[in-house]
């Protein structure tokens, strides 16, 4: 269909001189606009052989190539295959100067973040799809411990972590909210059944408690001299629970090493004291005793 100047100008609301700059400006980006001179004569955009181009500026254009190709680098959880086709279908539809911008991006980028590990769709897209519709499902679950059931549970929320996704949800068997690991859930069955809503709870502290708990050695419970929102602020929700403590904040952690954790806490640069377990404390106090007694005597600087 062919457009004529004043035509344009006066659907789009501007000056024929306005028109004819947005035209170039949309030719400059690499999008196909034929142009025919004369009282009958107008604009038309070119044919493409697939789909039209995205129109997108470079700003734009950049955005979306952060978005897809560091998810796809990254191996974003149970999307993997489909970022990356879509991130192909992006990239087939861009223009060939943005093609070439997000090109010189991707090819300059490294991501350092750890890989996390992949859910299947499989699993993802039902649970999803049943939070969203209040829908009851069942599923069969494998425990940390290996030990297999089958659940009936009213799906609340999708949490993601930095690794893992879970499943917040309230068991029906066991009457009680219950967070479950997303790639132990397998033959997701959608049952039909819609139910109430229930009372609404903090899906992300769920999952942020469980984390910070079981199944580590060491459970620890430690009070620290700012507000808990300080505090927060430094501690990602899926390290650790922070709360509010009187005029300070209390954090509750959890970690196989003693040491380890000592070291992170230390690292938090807030004072802090550790509540329990008592192993904790004695980790915490040995550090204190070695870092005091190096730096105890004066430096000693190299003669000459």
């Amino acid at each position: 269909m062919t457009w004529r100047g004043p035509e344009l100008a006066q659907r789009l609301g501007v000056d024929v001189r306005t028109v004819r700059r947005d035209v170039d400006r949309i030719r400059a980006l690499g999008y196909v606009v034929e142009s025919t001179p004369g009282t009958t004569g107008g604009y038309r955009l070119g044919i493409g052989t697939e789909m039209p181009p995205l129109l997108l500026d470079e700003e734009e254009a950049i955005a979306v190539a952060v978005l897809f190709g560091v998810s796809a680098s990254m191996a974003l959880p149970g999307i993997e295959r489909a970022t990356v086709a879509t991130l192909a279908r992006i990239d087939r539809l861009l223009p060939p100067k943005l093609q070439r911008q997000v090109k010189a991006l991707r090819a300059a980028t490294i991501p350092l973040a750890r890989v996390p590990d992949p859910v299947p769709v499989a699993g993802l897209a039902p649970l999803a799809q049943a939070c969203d519709a209040h829908e009851i499902v069942t599923f069969n679950y494998r425990s940390r411990d290996g030990v297999r059931s089958t659940r009936r549970a009213e799906p609340y929320r999708l949490v993601a972590t930095a690794r893992l996704w879970y499943l917040v949800a309230f068991d029906l068997d066991r009457r009680d909210w219950r967070t479950f690991r997303v790639d132990r859930v397998k033959q997701v069955r959608l049952t039909g059944h819609t139910f109430e809503p229930r009372e609404q709870v903090d899906a992300g502290r769920m999952v942020a408690a469980a984390l910070s708990a079981a199944p580590y050695r060491y459970v620890a419970e430690v009070r620290f001299s700012c507000t808990s929102e300080q505090l927060a602020r430094r501690v990602p929700p899926n390290v650790g629970v922070v709360e509010p403590d009187g005029e300070g904040a209390l954090l509750r952690i959890g970690a196989d090493d003693a040491e380890w954790l000592a070291g992170y806490l230390i690292g938090l640069a807030v004072p802090f004291e550790v509540l329990r377990p008592a192993d904790l404390r004695d980790q915490v106090r040995k550090i204190a005793e070695r870092v005091t007694h190096a730096h105890s005597a004066p430096l000693r600087t190299p003669a000459g």
